[in-house]
């Protein structure tokens, strides 16, 4: 007698307002105050996170930090600390972990579980979400909130549906009907461009979109259209892929005689750290850590870091770091045997799109990437 299958359970959990919650946490006096978590307005910072009291006022994510004080302007503007973050963020997916060993994270305050068949471990999936909750909270004193669905998208859109401190459950086959009302903004790739073009036929909801055939939707928008038309439905049969640790990348040159001329040595900086960022984009991560390592002509070896504001994979901004590291712990003259350029604290890149930066930094995000594609297809030597 055949079995039947399993019915599928994947869960998404999301920290909420996760850096100004660990701020909180440090510091209770902080709680219940409109917190913004970001860069120096006066570089073109933008904001990493906000607590929900600043969000009352319009601030997000993303946004500048200097229009943030401008609605808020008696917020508590406080600069990422990044290791602390990463700290608790280990925590949290370590309790994750001894759920199921499906975890996928997909940021530092996201990740996606497969809990098929832990039924009989944890009991019904309900139970089991709230099992994750109350762990999280009772352990690392932090607020989250989960979806629960038989697909990733589902769950992801529900989670975020039932912020702050939500627990979201769409049972099997309720997935159109619980994404029919929601805007079309809801769902995967769904940005601002797409979005104008979507109402521009008079689609505003998600049921909207469901409504078109699905040869009308390949017709005006190609291939993507296949992918609004099963996205609309809630069907998605994607894996969770259970992650891989990411420690640091790096690379380093030994100079064929010693060196200590500066333009030389900031000509093979500016290398390493484009191909160090090339490296971290194949690979989807960002890093929040900067180092140089520096050896001199007696062999004595330094290793310096320094943690970034915002977690990054562009060759620009790691070349400015490792050029200021190595203006600080080089003197002019000083022979250098060996010079290298390495970055750590890598998380997955889903958990800081391009969105966070601002249009400056965007442009060259969409460069960096072109040229990416471009060396890939044709050769390092397509670019000089």
């Amino acid at each position: 007698m055949a079995m039947e299958p399993r019915q599928r359970w994947i869960i998404h959990v999301d920290l909420d307002a996760f850096f100004a919650s660990v701020e909180e946490l440090l510091d209770p006096a902080l709680r219940g105050k409109p917190i913004i978590v970001g860069g120096d307005p006066a570089q073109r910072g933008v904001v990493a996170s906000a607590s929900y009291a600043a969000r009352r006022y319009g601030v997000r994510s993303a946004m500048p930090t200097s229009r943030a004080l401008r609605l808020c302007p008696h917020a508590i503007l406080l600069r990422p600390r990044h290791d602390e973050y990463a700290r608790r963020s280990r925590a949290v997916m370590e309790i994750l972990h001894e759920i199921t060993p499906q975890v996928e994270q997909i940021s530092i305050d996201e990740a996606f579980l497969d809990v098929t068949g832990c039924e009989h471990l944890w009991g019904p999936v309900e139970q089991i979400g709230r099992l994750i909750q109350s762990r999280i909270k009772e352990e690392q004193h932090l607020p989250v909130s989960l979806g629960i669905a038989s697909g990733k998208l589902v769950a992801k859109i529900a989670c975020d549906w039932g912020k702050p401190e939500g627990l979201v459950i769409v049972q099997p086959g309720q997935e159109a009907a619980f994404l029919a009302p929601l805007p079309i903004e809801r769902l995967w790739g769904v940005g601002q461009v797409t979005g104008d073009r979507l109402r521009a036929f008079g689609i505003l909801t998600i049921g909207d979109l469901a409504a078109w055939p699905e040869e009308e939707l390949v017709q005006q928008f190609g291939d993507m259209g296949r992918s609004l038309y099963v996205s609309a439905r809630g069907i998605d049969r994607s894996r969770v892929r259970r992650s891989r640790p990411h420690r640091s990348i790096s690379q380093e040159h030994t100079f064929a005689r010693d060196v200590g001329d500066e333009e030389t040595l900031l000509r093979a900086l500016l290398r390493m750290s484009e191909s160090v960022a090339t490296r971290l984009r194949r690979r989807r991560l960002v890093a929040q850590t900067v180092r140089i390592k520096l050896r001199f002509a007696d062999f004595s070896t330094f290793t310096r870091q320094v943690t970034l504001d915002q977690p990054t994979d562009q060759g620009q901004v790691i070349y400015e770091r490792a050029r200021r590291l190595l203006a600080r712990n080089w003197r002019k003259g000083q022979m250098l045997r060996l010079l290298g350029v390495g970055v750590s604290g890598l998380l997955d890149g889903g958990g800081y799109q391009l969105d966070l930066f601002d249009q400056t930094d965007q442009r060259r995000a969409r460069l960096n990437r072109a040229l990416d594609d471009i060396q890939t297809r044709f050769g390092r030597e397509a670019i000089t």
